[in-house]
């Protein structure tokens, strides 16, 4: 463990001198800042905000992340050819990207919203927000780790990063309403509850909206959302799911990086 964070140390030190990392900071907070001064009420701006960035942090964030490991091919080459266990070189790969761009979420966000001070009544949309922005961060840098250590070719592997924000930002919801629309006579609300926990993205935006106490943007199901989140252990639920979402792509790809061939 102690050489998997000294690795990690090494490999965010040379994150950290990046400029994409301050360019992702800095455009979070004008975006934070854009919806807090020009949203109409404070209800409005964290909705709006957390919309936007629960589709533009998972994109940037893969992309990214896609990018600079496979840039960093012969970085990892180096450190094979030394003492080092590939348990411990993909830890360090892994934390000392994920926390640098989880850190550079808080601050492009987290700032602004601190700065404003917002009452009780949203203090735990806030929360939830950021909440659910660094788990999808951490989630979708080992999203990308799955990308890079499976597929060779560096082109077809952002093109298949891509395609994976498409299925889940975009697709994703689009195969939903056609299945509400194909089995509305039946009750959906149980199968809808299961699917929202099937895609990070969704869960994290149904936990935002019922936090801003707008279930009725989400149609009839809205109640039943409501009435499952409101209990503690709903939440619980929701938040052990996005930790499992963290969990799952990140034993994934480490399985492929102790089998791949550099």
């Amino acid at each position: 463990m102690s050489i998997a964070l000294r690795l990690a140390r090494i490999h965010a030190r040379d994150v950290l001198r990046g400029r994409w990392l301050i360019t992702y900071a800095s455009g979070l907070a004008l975006l934070a800042e854009s919806f807090l001064r020009f949203s109409g009420s404070e209800s409005n701006a964290v909705l709006g905000l957390g919309t936007v960035t629960l589709i533009a942090v998972p994109l940037l964030t893969l992309v990214v992340a896609t990018v600079h490991l496979y840039a960093a091919r012969d970085f990892i080459e180096a450190l094979l050819a030394q003492p080092v266990r590939r348990r411990a070189l993909f830890a360090g790969l892994y934390l000392g990207l994920a926390l640098p761009a989880a850190g550079a979420f808080l601050v492009g966000v987290g700032v602004p919203l601190a700065v404003r001070g917002f009452g009780d009544e949203l203090r735990g949309a806030c929360a939830t927000l950021l909440v659910s922005g660094v788990l999808l961060t951490l989630t979708f840098v080992a999203i990308a780790c799955c990308v890079v250590f499976m597929v060779e070719d560096r082109l077809r592997g952002l093109g298949v990063a891509l395609g994976v924000w498409g299925l889940l930002a975009v697709l994703y919801d689009a195969g939903v309403l056609m299945f509400v629309a194909m089995a509305s006579d039946w009750p959906l609300e149980k199968p809808l509850l299961a699917l929202t926990f099937a895609n990070p993205i969704d869960l994290a935006r149904v936990s935002l909206l019922l936090r801003l106490d707008t279930a009725g943007l989400m149609g009839y199901t809205g109640a039943a959302f409501q009435h499952f989140f409101a209990e503690w252990w709903g939440a619980g639920l929701a938040l052990a799911a996005l930790t499992g979402w963290v969990a799952i792509p990140v034993l994934i790809s480490a399985r492929a990086f102790n089998r791949k061939d550099f």
